[in-house]
C-alpha cells in the first residue's frame, strides 16, 4: 500500500473539512476582484434555480386540465393556455438565466484570475531570497501559480452547488408533502456513490500533492529539450536521446500512477453508481403504483416524477459538486498558505531612512552565516569596515562567500550571527526598500529580460524609464551607447527572441545593458559581482576604469576572477575559509607572497 492509499477515510475527511475553513478567505478574494458580477451571478442562479419546479407546476396543472377533457369534462381553455404560457415564460426565462449566468461567470473569472495573479506577484516580491529559493517553497509556490487558473473551475463548481441546492429544496418540499419517505430513500442511495467520489478525490488531491516535484521535473526537461539557451550542447553532446529517456520515465512514473488510481475509481464508482440508480428507479415504481390506482392525479404524477428525477439528479450533483468544492480546497490550501508566508527581513515600525550622504561606510561585526540547510557555514567571525571612498576588490576561490558578502549588505539575508553596521547602525534598524535603493548592484547571473532596450536598462531605476538622458548618460559610461545607436529601434529595440521583432545580444553585450543599470541609478554603493565574465580582457579594463571613475566619491565593490583588472583597486580583500585571509593593495600582497600573490602569478603564467 502506498502512502497515499495508506490515509484513512476519517483522516481524509477530516482534512477536507480543515481545508474548508479556507473558502471564506477565498470569498473576499472573489468580492475584491469582481463585487458587481459576483453579486449578479448569485442572484441569477438563485432565480434560475426556481423555474424548474415553476416549470413543473405548471406541466402538473396542463396535464390535469387535459385529464379532465379525456373524462368527459369541459373546461376553461384559456386556463389551459395561461398555463402553457407560463410554461413557455419560464423556460424562456431559463434561457436568458443561463446566458447571462455564463457571460457574469465569465466576467468573475477573468477578473479572478487577474487579482489573484497579480496578488501571487505582490506576494512572491515581498519575499525572502531565502523562501525563493528554498526547493520545499518552491514546490508550493508552483502549486499556488497553477492555483491563479485553476480554482476558476472551483469558483464555477461553487456556483451550480448554490444553484442545485436551491433547486434540490424547491423539488425537495414538493415531494416531502407528497411522499417524505421518497425523499429519505433518494438520499441514502445517493450517499455511499459520495463518499467513493470523496474518498477517490482526495486520494487524487494527495498524488497530485507528492508528484509535484516530478512535474517540476518534467516541465525543467521539456523547457531545456526545447530551449535555445541549450541547444548547442545538446546537439554537441548528443545529449537529447539521454534528456527524452528521463521525461518518458518520469512521464511514465507519472502516469501509471495516474492511471492505478483512475482504474480504481472506475470501479468503485460504477458499483456504487447502481445503488443509487436503484433508489431512483424504485421511487419511480412507486410513483407509477399510486398513479395506478389512481391515489394521484396524472397531473401530480407528472410533477412527482419530475421532481423526482430532478431531486434525484441534483442530490448527485450536489455530493458530487460539495466533493468537488471540497477537495478543491485542499489545493486552495496550498495558496492560501503562500500567501500566509510572512519574510523574517522587512522594515520595523520605527524603522528609519540610510544616511544620505554616508560617512564611513559599512562595519561587518564577527559575522557568521550559514544558509538553511548547508553542511557548514560561510563565513565564521568574520570582521571587516568597508570605507566610503575605496575602491574595494573582492577575490578568493569559488564558494568562498564573496557574492553571499554582497546579499548581506544588501539584506537579501540576514547574518546567522553578528552585526553589520551602515555609519555605526544596524542594516536591521533601516527601511529595508530605503536602503536597498542606495545600492546599485549586478550579480553575474543578471536577469536578461525580453523588453525593450529602454526598459532593460530602466530596470536599474524604473522611475527613470521616460527620461531618455539619464538612460542614454547609462549606457555611455557601460560602453553599451554604439550598441544602442546600431539599433533598428533604437530604446524602443525589443531585445531577445522571446516575442517579434527582438534583437538576440551575445554575452559581451548583454552585460554591457546590466551594467547600465547599475550606472542608471543614483546609488551611494556600486557593486559588480563578476558581470564582465563575457567581456574580453581590454572591454573589462575599460569598464572598471570608467567604474573607478564614477565612484570617486562612493563606497565601491567588486568581484572579479581577471587578477590583471583586480590590481587597479585601492584595497584587494581575499576571503578564505569564512575569514579575510588578506587585506591590501595590490602591491603589498604580492610583497607578502601569500595566497593573492600565487593565485596572481599562476593567472599571469597563462598570458606569457
Amino acid at each position: 500500500m502506498t502512502p497515499v492509499e495508506s490515509v484513512t477515510q476519517a483522516e481524509a475527511w477530516r482534512n477536507r473539512l480543515a481545508a474548508l475553513k479556507d473558502l471564506p478567505e477565498l470569498w473576499t478574494l472573489l468580492w475584491q476582484a469582481a463585487p458587481t458580477p459576483v453579486a449578479a451571478t448569485i442572484g441569477l442562479r438563485v432565480l434560475g434555480g426556481l423555474m424548474p419546479l415553476g416549470a413543473l407546476y405548471a406541466a402538473k396543472n396542463i396535464f390535469d386540465l387535459i385529464a379532465l377533457t379525456a373524462r368527459g369534462q369541459t373546461i376553461d381553455l384559456n386556463s389551459l393556455w395561461f398555463w402553457v404560457a407560463i410554461e413557455f415564460a419560464l423556460a424562456a426565462v431559463s434561457q436568458v438565466i443561463g446566458r447571462a449566468v455564463d457571460f457574469f461567470d465569465t466576467l468573475v473569472a477573468d477578473r479572478f484570475s487577474q487579482s489573484l495573479g497579480l496578488k501571487i506577484m505582490q506576494h512572491a516580491a515581498t519575499l525572502d531570497l531565502q523562501s525563493l529559493e528554498d526547493p520545499d517553497f518552491n514546490n508550493r509556490l508552483e502549486r499556488a501559480r497553477a492555483q491563479s487558473t485553476d480554482r476558476v473551475g472551483m469558483l464555477t463548481s461553487a456556483g451550480w452547488l448554490l444553484q442545485r441546492i436551491v433547486m434540490l429544496l424547491s423539488l425537495g418540499a414538493t415531494i416531502l408533502y407528497y411522499a417524505p419517505w421518497v425523499l429519505l430513500v433518494l438520499a441514502i442511495s445517493v450517499l455511499p456513490a459520495f463518499l467513493v467520489e470523496s474518498h477517490f478525490a482526495f486520494l487524487g488531491y494527495s498524488l497530485a500533492h507528492r508528484l509535484t516535484p516530478v512535474r517540476r521535473s518534467l516541465d525543467y526537461f521539456l523547457s531545456l529539450g526545447s530551449s535555445r539557451e541549450a541547444a548547442k550542447e545538446i546537439k554537441i553532446f548528443s545529449l537529447a536521446p539521454h534528456l527524452e529517456t528521463k521525461y518518458v520515465d518520469l512521464s511514465t512514473q507519472l502516469i501509471n500512477q495516474n492511471t492505478q488510481l483512475a482504474r480504481r475509481r472506475l470501479v468503485w464508482g460504477a458499483l456504487f453508481a447502481l445503488v443509487a440508480a436503484a433508489g431512483y428507479y424504485g421511487s419511480y415504481a412507486f410513483l407509477v403504483r399510486e398513479a395506478f390506482l389512481q391515489r394521484i392525479t396524472i397531473g401530480t404524477f407528472t410533477l412527482l416524477v419530475g421532481a423526482v428525477s430532478g431531486a434525484n439528479g441534483h442530490l448527485q450533483m450536489i455530493f458530487s459538486l460539495f466533493s468537488d468544492v471540497a477537495d478543491q480546497s485542499l489545493f486552495l490550501r496550498d495558496l492560501m498558505l503562500f500567501f500566509r508566508e510572512r519574510p523574517a527581513i522587512q522594515s520595523t515600525a520605527k524603522a528609519c531612512l540610510p544616511p544620505r550622504p554616508i560617512v564611513s561606510g559599512f562595519e561587518f561585526q564577527d559575522v557568521c552565516f550559514q544558509y538553511p540547510g548547508a553542511a557548514s557555514p560561510i563565513f565564521t567571525g568574520l570582521s571587516l569596515h568597508l570605507q566610503k571612498g575605496q575602491r574595494v576588490a573582492l577575490v578568493g576561490e569559488n564558494g568562498e562567500g564573496k557574492t553571499t558578502l554582497v546579499k548581506l549588505m544588501t539584506r537579501l539575508y540576514d547574518p546567522s550571527s553578528g552585526r553589520i553596521l551602515l555609519d555605526g547602525c544596524d542594516l536591521k534598524d533601516f527601511d529595508v526598500d530605503e536602503l536597498r535603493k542606495e545600492i546599485g548592484v549586478i550579480f553575474q547571473d543578471f536577469i536578461r529580460y525580453d523588453f525593450t532596450a529602454r526598459e532593460n536598462i530602466a530596470a536599474g531605476d524604473i522611475a527613470k524609464l521616460n527620461d531618455d538622458a539619464a538612460i542614454w548618460e547609462a549606457a555611455r559610461k557601460s560602453n553599451a551607447i554604439e550598441l544602442l545607436e546600431n539599433f533598428p529601434g533604437r530604446l524602443e529595440q525589443m531585445l531577445g527572441r522571446r516575442f517579434e521583432g527582438g534583437l538576440d545580444l551575445s554575452g559581451g553585450e548583454w552585460q554591457r545593458v546590466a551594467l547600465a543599470r547599475a550606472f542608471l541609478r543614483d546609488a551611494q554603493i556600486l557593486i559588480l559581482d563578476e558581470p564582465t565574465a563575457a567581456l574580453d580582457p581590454m572591454a573589462e579594463y575599460e569598464v572598471f576604469q570608467k567604474f573607478a571613475d564614477l565612484t570617486q566619491d562612493r563606497l565601491s565593490l567588486f568581484i572579479s576572477h581577471r587578477f590583471s583588472t583586480v590590481r587597479t583597486a585601492d584595497r584587494i580583500i581575499l576571503l578564505s575559509q569564512g575569514r579575510i585571509a588578506e587585506d591590501g593593495t595590490h602591491e603589498s600582497l604580492m610583497e607578502a607572497k601569500g595566497i593573492y600573490a600565487r593565485l596572481f602569478e599562476l593567472q599571469a603564467s597563462s598570458y606569457r
